[in-house]
């Protein structure tokens, strides 16, 4: 029997991994990593942030001017009417969270608001019990800034229990609209929406108001599925207001000759029969037809059927080319020697926004929120070139102003001078507008598919010498996109 240990057998010894190879791959995760984690940092929002702060300052070539970031500008809540004016036209409406919608008076869309031209509109919205809380801003009509109606811009949101009242006099006549722009996505499409009609001191012939809008997928006009019966003598004219209330371009058109009579509350100088085509209306933007009964107005899955109407028509292959109807009138200002150009791209890439990634828009190469402030100085004549290669149409909107539209793809306009506050650019288009810096405050200037400011399709018009108190962000009860 043997006794004792056995030797213990040979080990090899342990190969290691030369220490610099783990350096440079730990070096090469950094150099791919840093930048991601440092975009991903800079594109959190803050808790809250002003309006006045976002973006990248653009004076547009023109004299500089400076961005007021501390508030000693005048707040955007004194651009409003003095309190001792009169009013002509009270409306209350009351918002109301219903189901899986919302009500303006227990109805949606809201109540129809008529006034004549110089009369004092006063709108006391209360809110009884839609969470998040609500504005209205007044799509289209020049309103003093204060009165816009833009969450964490011109006012806070009204919560729940609360109220505000907005004041203007109504001084363009034309077809209007109004809606929330607090969580404007989400509460535009789920009715809280109206009409608004200014009329001419001397009044107007017969007319009929259609709000078309999309609801469960389902084509409604006046909040009603199917068609809307205006009645109306035969050979009799009757205009016929329609709003494009949803995310998309819209089409309408007759068998019958009709003529476009104003586009976005603008009429339209000397506008001819329309035959075999359809007018487009952009999201957000309005038309008015003019049709002789009976007649039949097309809107795809629904219609305006006018003194007993006609039989459907299909969709014409052709458009009404805005650019080109109607005949040349004055602009009543020279775009030809702007004060300040700027450039408007939109395009769109992978990055992030709050903090989530995605494929984002960008403006002028920018994603939000280093995309543009434009700057101006009251009474400047401002072009701007609206471009986008994002691969999809976008609606432009511009608060507080009315824009002509001076070219698209380089084709000089030659009809109707064609003022819009609404205009899709699709992918591939550029449009070169103008406009006079006549209504001080602090604009929105976005895409009106709602859901797209929230992606970034949003960039602020803002007047030298013009503060905001108002904030949004997580900490805030505004949030207007």
């Amino acid at each position: 029997m043997l006794t004792g240990t056995a030797p213990a057998p040979a080990v090899a010894p342990r190969r290691r991994r030369p220490r610099r190879r783990t350096v440079v791959a730990l070096l090469a995760t950094l150099a791919v990593l840093a930048p991601v984690v440092w975009f991903w940092a800079a594109s959190l929002s803050p808790a809250s942030w002003s309006a006045t702060g976002m973006g990248v300052p653009d004076d547009g070539g023109g004299p500089p001017l400076m961005a007021d970031h501390d508030g000693a500008g005048r707040p955007v809540d004194t651009l409003r009417l003095p309190a001792d004016v009169p009013v002509d036209v009270p409306v209350t409406l009351v918002a109301r969270a219903e189901g899986a919608g919302y009500t303006l008076n227990g109805r949606t869309p809201g109540p129809e608001i008529r006034a004549v031209a110089g009369q004092v509109v006063s709108v006391r919205l209360v809110n009884e019990n839609v969470a998040r809380g609500i504005t209205l801003h007044w799509h289209g009509v020049d309103v003093p800034n204060g009165d816009d109606g833009v969450a964490g811009v011109t006012q806070d949101a009204v919560l729940p229990g609360g109220e505000f009242v907005y004041r203007f006099r109504a001084e363009q006549v034309g077809t209007y609209w109004y809606h929330s722009h607090q969580v404007a996505d989400e509460q535009v499409k789920g009715g809280l929406f109206g009409s608004l009609v200014v009329e001419p001191p001397g009044g107007v012939g017969p007319d009929a108001t259609a709000l078309v809008h999309l609801f469960g997928g389902r084509r409604t006009v006046n909040g009603t599925p199917g068609d809307l019966a205006v009645p109306a003598a035969p050979g009799s004219t009757v205009r016929v207001r329609l709003t494009n209330t949803d995310d998309g371009p819209m089409r309408a058109w007759s068998a019958a000759p009709y003529r476009v009579l104003a586009v976005d509350g603008t009429d339209v100088q000397a506008p001819t029969p329309v035959v075999g085509a359809a007018v487009p209306i952009t999201a957000g933007g309005r038309a008015d037809l003019e049709v002789v009964a009976p007649a039949r107005i097309g809107l795809g899955g629904a219609a305006v059927v006018v003194g007993g109407g006609g039989a459907p028509a299909p969709v014409p292959t052709t458009t009404v080319d805005l650019l080109s109807y109607g005949a040349p009138a004055p602009l009543g200002f020279d775009p030809s020697t702007p004060n300040r150009v700027f450039d408007y791209a939109i395009g769109r890439r992978p990055g992030f926004i709050g903090g989530v990634p995605g494929l984002y828009w960008t403006i002028n190469g920018g994603m939000y929120p280093d995309v543009p402030m434009f700057l101006v100085r009251e009474g400047d004549v401002v072009r701007m070139r609206i471009s986008n290669t994002s691969g999809e149409v976008h609606p432009m909107h511009l608060h507080g102003h009315h824009a002509v539209v001076l070219a698209r793809d380089g084709v000089p306009a030659s009809g109707s001078p064609w003022w819009i506050d609404s205009l899709d650019v699709p992918d591939g288009a550029t449009f070169d507008i103008a406009f006079v810096a006549d209504n001080p405050g602090v604009w929105m200037d976005h895409c009106h598919n709602l859901a797209h400011p929230k992606q970034g399709l949003v960039a602020h018009l803002m007047y030298e010498g013009v503060s905001t108190p108002y904030r949004a962000g997580r900490d805030t009860p505004n949030d207007p996109e």
